[in-house]
């Protein structure tokens, strides 16, 4: 693990891409710290936090696309499938490295809140919980964007499909005001949802058999439910959109709250993205 982190961080700090992406977000950190705290005279630099969460739209596709996507293009992945580690490693290696590279422009903004109490009443912990949360936001962030490098076969692949589904993220909770509250317009959407989860299952098995069935499971298990309880269907999934929002979950940081509940979510959903992309590398790995 630590000598594919090693790799994995020199290939950032040794090129432009890390240097690249610090020197973005913290650009634009200064822009908005002077627009909202200098210019603005407001004291509360969770704003700019708040304003600057949008450059993950552009920086975890770029931080990402590269991680095993273009390993698989230029055939360096089979180096790692034939070294005596587990790919537990080599993913854990590879995110962490990535981690560093956000974790550089994050901790040189945790300047900025110090900076800024010599000049006015800065809430220094509200300020430091919006950057914590910013940071696990990013950390999560990545972790599906290494998933989505992970069963794609190009960079340009990886970028585009990890900058839509940051997109849909980004404005699920908007979204979810345009979705219907009916009943059956949530058993519907539901449904979708499990087509969409059984194509994962096919992405990650390569088995036909296996993602039908996880389709017939999950989509009859929906529709046998919406037959004995419809009424637990009225407004279900905007709500489910809404709590699976992880941009909505960090604005709770923004208004003050040091929301436990959210960094547990952050946590869990790197969990999870980072074991499916172990098994993605796996299959990949005894496939190959």
């Amino acid at each position: 693990m630590i000598a594919v982190f090693k790799r994995e961080l020199n290939a950032y700090f040794k090129g432009i891409m890390g240097y690249l992406a610090s020197a973005f977000l913290l650009i634009f950190a200064g822009i908005y710290t002077m627009a909202y705290n200098l210019s603005g005279y407001y004291a509360n630099f969770e704003y700019v936090v708040s304003a600057i969460s949008f450059i993950y739209l552009v920086a975890v596709p770029v931080l990402t696309m590269r991680s095993v996507a273009e390993e698989k293009r230029s055939k360096t992945d089979q180096l790692l499938y034939s070294l005596p580690i587990s790919m537990t490693d080599v993913v854990i290696g590879k995110y962490l490295s990535m981690l560093v590279v956000l974790f550089v422009p994050v901790a040189i903004m945790g300047a900025y809140p110090m900076i800024l109490s010599q000049f006015g009443n800065v809430s220094l912990k509200v300020a430091y919980g919006a950057l914590f949360a910013y940071f696990m936001l990013g950390a999560c962030l990545l972790s599906i964007g290494l998933f989505i490098s992970s069963v794609t076969e190009s960079q340009v692949a990886s970028a585009v499909i990890t900058l839509v589904v940051m997109l849909i993220l980004y404005f699920m909770s908007s979204l979810a005001t345009f979705v219907s509250t009916s009943q059956e317009g949530s058993m519907i959407a539901l449904i979708g949802c499990a087509v969409i989860f059984a194509l994962f299952v096919l992405i990650l098995t390569r088995n036909v058999l296996i993602s039908m069935l996880t389709l017939i499971f999950t989509s009859g298990g929906i529709y046998l439910f919406y037959l004995y309880d419809p009424s637990a269907f009225s407004g279900l999934f905007p709500k489910v959109m809404e709590s699976l929002s992880v941009f909505s979950r960090f604005d709770t940081f923004i208004e003050g709250v040091f929301d436990v509940n959210a960094i547990v979510y952050y946590i869990s959903m790197i969990a999870v993205f980072l074991f499916m992309s172990v098994q993605a590398m796996e299959k990949r790995r005894w496939s190959a």
